[in-house]
């Protein structure tokens, strides 16, 4: 078993967590009231502009030509996903300018930023996995049930695009992570930070 799916496996007691969270249920079943799907969609816009500087900043660090273009192609999907972020705040008026991070938000970015500035490659890829995997596994668990005005967010992430791209940077981590318990322990903490954020959604930002 690659260490990528040994990391995921070791780490399903927190997936399963996520899955039961009811804003991720609501979001499911299109039952999430609008207004904290609206809030989660600017405090997500924020924390992925900081995963983007975390992507170029493991690019800026790569040692060798094909890291660093995998880095790029990586950073490049980001920008996807802001555009459906966008979408969501053209189509239903969400002020994404000067969003005010909420703490389990600036928790996470500045976990992801530290790491990427100071931890290894390796490690860095264990700190961004996480919300990959994780985003792909949700969107492939929710897709036969989404309804209502979250289908879209659904099937963004439910899409084979999507999860070539999660399997891209878990390729990554392979190739350049080392079993340790600096590179485990960064992997369940991103799992945890992912957990926190969908709990954080659950209560309007003021």
């Amino acid at each position: 078993m690659s260490l990528s799916a040994q990391l995921w496996s070791e780490n399903a007691d927190i997936v399963a967590e996520v899955q039961a969270n009811p804003f991720v249920r609501g979001i499911g079943d299109g039952s999430l009231d609008r207004g904290l799907f609206a809030g989660y969609i600017a405090q997500d816009a924020f924390f992925l502009e900081s995963f983007a500087r975390a992507y170029a900043l493991a690019l800026a660090r790569s040692t060798d030509t094909e890291t660093l273009l995998t880095f790029a192609d990586l950073l490049a999907g980001v920008r996807e996903e802001l555009g459906l972020h966008a979408s969501y705040a053209a189509e239903w008026g969400i002020d994404m300018a000067g969003v005010e991070p909420a703490a389990a938000t600036l928790a996470y970015t500045e976990f992801l930023l530290a790491t990427a500035a100071t931890g290894g490659l390796g490690v860095v890829c264990a700190a961004m996995t996480p919300c990959m995997r994780l985003y792909a596994h949700l969107g492939r668990s929710l897709d036969a049930s989404a309804a209502g005005p979250y289908a879209a967010w659904v099937r963004t992430y439910a899409d084979p695009g999507f999860e070539e791209v999660a399997a891209l940077l878990e390729r990554l981590l392979d190739k350049l992570g080392e079993d340790s318990p600096a590179l485990r322990a960064a992997y369940r903490r991103a799992m945890r930070l992912e957990l926190q954020f969908f709990t954080a959604a659950l209560t309007p930002q003021d």
